[in-house]
């Protein structure tokens, strides 16, 4: 028996990987992350399967649905949304599988902020520009960031930077970015990327928070800013280039 924590991707269905497919498709029990995971992924399931939604559920009564798996000697598909491997709780679970002795695999699965770069068209590690990606979220609600970890601190370098679980503070992350990138700096902001109803707001730190306040996007959004976003004046680079030595 094995616990399979999979990527469910950012939103589209189609955007699972092949190998988390077929988890899906034969595990008798399935745990997701409510209206996080798209519902057709749960259509994979065998018709059979066990379907638990976790959206409400404690740290405890998720490692019982493991825990009675295993005693069972059914297979778990652990559905999170995008990649386990950032924001995703999956770190306290392994914790727990560790300490009761259950195994379990990760399937690594398309991160949020890859789904945003893909939406706006853009490279988020561009020649001469930027060749340095953090990947960040703010403090509020949740737990609260480690010290030195503050977006003055981080954004003091003026690496391409994202932020996830910050749409909703949206003015504090405009206030501590501010004097590291300045006014003019291009900023992008990707609601439920790859879905359907994906929405795209650009702007620079000037307008971007008045961009999201009157479209009224309040959570499940990537917040990207950096130079990279309206970069077109750049070296090509080396891997393609001429003069490269090739075996």
């Amino acid at each position: 028996m094995t616990v399979y924590f999979i990527g469910a991707g950012p939103g589209a269905a189609d955007l699972v990987t092949v190998r988390g497919l077929r988890v899906l498709e034969r595990a008798p029990v399935c745990l997701y992350a409510g209206s996080l995971v798209p519902r057709e992924l749960l259509e994979a399931c065998p018709a059979e399967a066990r379907l638990v939604d976790t959206a409400n559920l404690t740290l405890d009564q998720i490692v019982a649905e493991f825990e009675a798996a295993h005693a069972a000697g059914h297979d778990v598909a652990r559905l999170h949304s995008g990649d386990p491997s950032v924001f995703s709780a999956v770190a306290e679970q392994m914790r727990r599988l560790d300490g009761i002795g259950v195994p379990y695999e990760v399937v690594p699965g398309v991160p949020a902020f890859a789904a945003a770069a893909a939406a706006l068209g853009r490279e988020l590690t561009v020649p001469g520009v930027g060749q340095t990606v953090v990947l960040t979220r703010v403090s509020g609600r949740a737990t609260p960031m480690p010290p030195g970890e503050d977006l003055a601190t981080l954004g003091a370098s003026g690496a391409t930077m994202v932020l996830h679980l910050a749409v909703q503070r949206i003015d504090q992350v405009v206030e501590e970015l501010l004097p590291s990138y300045g006014a003019g700096c291009p900023v992008a902001v990707v609601a439920r990327a790859s879905r359907d109803d994906e929405l795209i707001l650009r702007g620079t730190l000037s307008d971007i928070a008045a961009r999201v306040h009157e479209a009224g996007v309040k959570r499940t959004a990537v917040i990207v800013v950096g130079r990279v976003l309206s970069a077109s004046e750049f070296p090509d680079s080396h891997l393609y280039s001429a003069t490269r030595p090739r075996p």
